[in-house]
């Protein structure tokens, strides 16, 4: 038995508690909701602060890794990055996230489960 929760599980969680707490976040594309991962484009009052993926630690553990391109980007190259992302795996989800200290909150949301 596999004690990953479902991935729309957590894409729930983290939508609601970005909404509680006076943020924002946004599915721009829905992934598989069992083996799906997560790709968050990180925003603060709508200015990027970078990218973060899903994947596993040295121990096994989920962890949110750096991802996509510098926080400098364009938005294009935002766009241009998580479509490509998006292409090669259909089971992607695609968060956009406007919250202070975004990383801190999708780590504590994410990681955490």
């Amino acid at each position: 038995m596999n004690d990953r929760l479902p991935i729309d599980l957590l894409v729930s969680a983290l939508l609601r508690r970005a909404n509680d707490a006076g943020g924002m976040a946004m599915v721009l594309a829905k992934g598989d909701s069992q083996a799906g991962s997560i790709l968050l484009i990180l925003n603060d009052k709508g200015r990027f602060s970078g990218m973060l993926e899903q994947g596993r630690d040295l121990d096994g553990r989920i962890a949110l890794v750096s991802a996509g391109p510098p926080d400098t980007a364009l938005p294009d190259e935002v766009t241009s990055y998580w479509q490509r992302r998006r292409a090669r795996d259909p089971d992607l989800w695609v968060i956009d996230l406007d919250i202070p200290s975004a990383q801190r909150f999708a780590a504590e949301t994410i990681a955490q489960h």
